[in-house]
C-alpha cells in the first residue's frame, strides 16, 4: 500500500476482502447497476465504451457487460493487487477489457474517449474529488453519461463503517452535496435521473431489522437522512 498516491485513502484488509464477497456483488453492485439502468435517459447509448473508475477486483465487469452490452471496457484502479484480480475477471468475459493502474485525478486516457463512466462506491475514497470529477468530464464524449452511485456522509461516518473501513472523513458529503457537486462540474440530470435507495446494508444502526420485523416504517425520501444516492448525469456541451 506504500505506493498509493497521497490523494487516495487505502482500504483496510477487511475492505479488500469484502469487495469480493457475495454480499458485495449481489446486494451492492448488482442492485446499484439495476437501479442506474432505470435512471437512464430515454435516448440510451447503444454498445457504449465504458470506463469503470475504481474498478477494484473487476467484480462489476460481468454485470456491466450484461446490463449495457459495451463494445469495450476500461478498468482503472490504483491498487495493484486488486487489478491483478481484475485481470482474472476480465479474462472470463466476451467483451475486450483494458486495465490501467492510475490515480483517478490523472487518468491516462484521451479526451472524449468513452461514452460512459461508471463510478460506484469509489468517490468517498478520494481526497481531491473535484479534480477526479473533472477527469471524468474530460474523458467523456459529449452526450456521454456518468453513472454515479455513492454512500453519503451519514453512512460513511457511522460507527460500524469507521470501524471496518477507511475513508477521508473531511470530504464526505450528503446526497444534496453530491448532486450540487455534479451540477457545478457541468453535468446535467433531472429528478427522474436520481434515486435515493434506502437499502438494508446502508442502515448501520439496525441493518433494516426493525423494518423486516414490522416494527418500523422508514420515512419517504425527503423526510429522512439519505444513506445512498444514485445519479445518471449527462455531459452536454
Amino acid at each position: 500500500m506504500a505506493s498509493l498516491p497521497q490523494g487516495y485513502v487505502a482500504e483496510t484488509a477487511f475492505g479488500v476482502w469484502f469487495l469480493r464477497t457475495h454480499v458485495w456483488e449481489h446486494h451492492v453492485l448488482r442492485v446499484a447497476i439495476n437501479d442506474l439502468q432505470q435512471l437512464m435517459p430515454p435516448c440510451a447509448l447503444e454498445s457504449p465504451s465504458i470506463l469503470d473508475v475504481g474498478c477494484g477486483q473487476g467484480i462489476s465487469f460481468r454485470l456491466l457487460q450484461d446490463a449495457f452490452r459495451p463494445q469495450r471496457l476500461v478498468g482503472v484502479d490504483v491498487h495493484r493487487e486488486s487489478l491483478e484480480a481484475a485481470r482474472l475477471s476480465a479474462d472470463r468475459l466476451d467483451t475486450p477489457v483494458e486495465l490501467i493502474r492510475a490515480d483517478l485525478t490523472s487518468i491516462p486516457m484521451a479526451d472524449r474517449s468513452v461514452e460512459m463512466v461508471f463510478c460506484h462506491q469509489t468517490f468517498h475514497h478520494l481526497v481531491d474529488q473535484e479534480r477526479a470529477l473533472a477527469e471524468f468530464w474530460r474523458v467523456l464524449k459529449p452526450g456521454g453519461v456518468l453513472l454515479f452511485a455513492e454512500s453519503t456522509d451519514a453512512y460513511i461516518k457511522s460507527w460500524l463503517i469507521r470501524l471496518l473501513f477507511r475513508h477521508p472523513m473531511e470530504v464526505q458529503k450528503s446526497a444534496a452535496g453530491y448532486l450540487e457537486m455534479l451540477r457545478s462540474a457541468g453535468f446535467e440530470f433531472a429528478s427522474t435521473n436520481v434515486s435515493y435507495p434506502y437499502l438494508w446494508w446502508s442502515r448501520a444502526k439496525d441493518f433494516g431489522l426493525f423494518e423486516r420485523l414490522g416494527l418500523y416504517k422508514p420515512p419517504p425520501p425527503g423526510e429522512r437522512c439519505e444513506t445512498l444516492v444514485n445519479v445518471v448525469a449527462t455531459k452536454r456541451v
